[in-house]
């Protein structure tokens, strides 16, 4: 599915890039943030971030260069559970709800008639508002299910760190979002311009990313950092198997 590859480069454009060490000195653990360089502060965030168990990640706008404007909502745990969706505009909306080894997932109308042109019709009909199932390690699904699991989203930041070497980072002044205190970070290269806003109080983690230039701009917020991911799952009379919906001959959706 392309909102997968959308995740991807969101998660890995936006974050990866904004919260990787570009050098300096590594702070203490008792060291005021407001006192670190940018580099410090973007590594203190970077860490952080890296050792939550779990988190809500919402991206909004065009931050692949695709020209298209999407929307990303999903809460991810290591375990690989994940709850939320995936809205791609014109080309659709996909609800995900994944659990162990199950995953369900509600793709609107607009999504099976834009990548099911020949049949897709007729899947939306029997689903009738309700969610198909299937194991997650089914290889038609994989380019949804592994999107769904806060280990491939810190290995995006992990695998990305030479992209961040690119570019100079500076140290802002001491601002709000959405009612907490945050020292916002960005980094210049060219035309673009990627911030990070880091949180002062508590562990270091970066509340929201913004990123502007020619061809990208939107923004990725961060939130409940810990919080267990809803253990919520569709009843079975909200379900339908999709070996029985797409059969074993249908390629990929």
């Amino acid at each position: 599915m392309s909102g997968h590859r959308w995740v991807a480069r969101a998660a890995s454009g936006a974050a990866a890039v904004a919260l990787t060490v570009t050098g300096g000195t590594v702070a203490r653990a008792d060291d005021d943030l407001a006192s670190l360089s940018a580099e410090q502060i973007a590594d203190r965030s970077r860490d952080a971030l890296l050792g939550v168990s779990s988190l809500r990640l919402s991206a909004r706008g065009d931050l692949d260069g695709s020209g298209d404007r999407m929307s990303v909502d999903l809460t991810l745990g290591r375990k690989g559970d994940c709850t939320g969706g995936v809205d791609m505009g014109e080309d659709g909306s996909v609800e995900i709800v994944k659990r162990a080894d199950d995953v369900w997932l509600k793709p609107d109308k607009v999504f099976w008639e834009n990548h099911v042109p020949i049949g897709g019709s007729t899947f939306d009909a029997i689903l009738d508002g309700r969610y198909m199932k299937a194991k997650a390690d089914d290889p038609r699904l994989l380019t949804v299910t592994e999107v769904c699991d806060l280990d491939t989203f810190r290995e995006l930041i992990t695998d990305n760190r030479d992209a961040a070497d690119r570019g100079t980072l500076t140290k802002g002044r001491e601002t709000e979002v959405d009612g907490v205190a945050v020292i916002p970070v960005t980094r210049a290269q060219g035309d673009e311009r990627l911030t990070v806003y880091v949180a002062t109080e508590g562990e270091p983690y970066p509340v929201r990313i913004g990123v502007r230039g020619p061809d990208v701009e939107g923004t990725v917020t961060f939130s409940g950092f810990d919080r267990p991911v809803p253990t919520e799952t569709p009843s079975a009379d909200e379900t339908v198997d999709v070996t029985a919906l797409l059969g074993r001959s249908v390629k990929p959706v």
